[in-house]
């Protein structure tokens, strides 16, 4: 166990984990000795508590990204399990596919019935590899659009969560028709009639994020990310230097703080101190409070209402004022 916590280790956590092995140093003293040191353990836990705050509460957009793409952070199927009172999975795009970058079901929120699905990536190696890390084919992007027209049929709300490094690029995808799946589920969310709500739980990159998160309200993880595209990418295409990708996530605004203020997203969802992976029970019931208050919001307007209010919210985004 402790080698595995090394292994996901992230380097501005350090200081915190020497910290937390020094209380657990004191606290086996304690016990070998018969000695009481539980003041002393009181205050290098306060100690810890403050140091996670300050390094959580300060991180650059570069280590944010870090965050977003911790092996340990909760996945979709780890908040639909947490959230939902009942969760079935529904498979494939009856095309010929299923592609397990994409899951997605039929669940009850607070006795609702919805239909709630989003990107998920693999726990190990394996697990990514098996579901592409997260990155959905064509298919994947059908499935996904099938689920939702079965939600708009029988008026369900549809609940997306975002996290996916962007769709999957390669030949392949190509040639089955990545683009025009995501241009399809573009369209095709804008005139569903039911309330759609998308949370972006890690990371949101590029066409891949946009294809499940055109919705009514677009929530996003204290910790997450959203950008138009992976910052090595970026940084490879401005300056043919992927190393300077924490330069790239500074420029993009990746952030849920800057993308608030920039009126890309509407909520910030707040994460437990240490981030969402260090307490995923708390991370989950405040994404669930979040969607359920998020909900009876949307679902006080008609149908129409909501159809032009998606419509304006996507209008205003990238319009800005220049000084003459």
């Amino acid at each position: 166990m402790a080698n595995e916590r090394r292994t996901l280790l992230l380097e501005f956590e350090k200081p915190l984990v020497e910290l937390e092995a020094q209380i657990q140093q004191v606290r086996d003293k304690s016990s070998e000795f018969g000695v009481d040191v539980s003041e002393q353990i009181r205050e290098l836990e306060e100690r810890a508590k403050q140091l996670r705050y300050e390094i959580f509460s300060k991180l650059t957009p570069g280590q944010t990204l870090q965050v977003a793409r911790h092996p340990r952070r909760p996945s979709t199927l780890d908040y639909i399990q947490a959230i939902s009172e009942e969760w079935i999975e529904l498979h494939g795009d009856r095309c010929g596919s299923d592609d397990p970058a994409i899951v997605g079901g039929i669940g009850r929120l607070n006795g609702r019935p919805v239909v709630m699905l989003g990107q998920q990536k693999g726990r190990d190696t394996k697990d990514n590899v098996a579901r592409n890390f997260g990155m959905a084919s064509p298919g994947g992007y059908r499935k996904a659009l099938r689920l939702m027209e079965h939600a708009n049929r029988f008026q369900m709300p549809i609940l997306t969560f975002i996290d996916t490094p962007a769709a999957w690029a390669g030949v392949e995808a190509e040639k089955f028709g990545q683009g025009e799946a995501i241009a399809h589920n573009l369209r095709e969310m804008f005139r569903f009639e039911v309330p759609i709500i998308c949370t972006v739980i890690g990371e949101g990159g590029s066409g891949g994020a946009l294809a499940i998160g055109v919705g009514d309200r677009l929530l996003m993880f204290e910790h997450a990310v959203y950008s138009v595209a992976p910052p090595e990418a970026c940084a490879a295409i401005l300056w043919r230097d992927a190393q300077k990708a924490p330069q790239a996530a500074e420029a993009l605004k990746i952030t849920a703080r800057d993308l608030l203020k920039l009126g890309i997203i509407d909520e910030i969802v707040p994460e437990p101190v240490g981030a969402a992976h260090s307490n995923p029970v708390e991370a989950a019931e405040n994404l669930k409070a979040a969607l359920l208050r998020n909900l009876a919001e949307v679902q006080t307007l008609s149908s129409s209402e909501r159809r032009e209010l998606r419509y304006q919210k996507f209008r205003r985004m990238g319009v800005f004022s220049e000084a003459v």
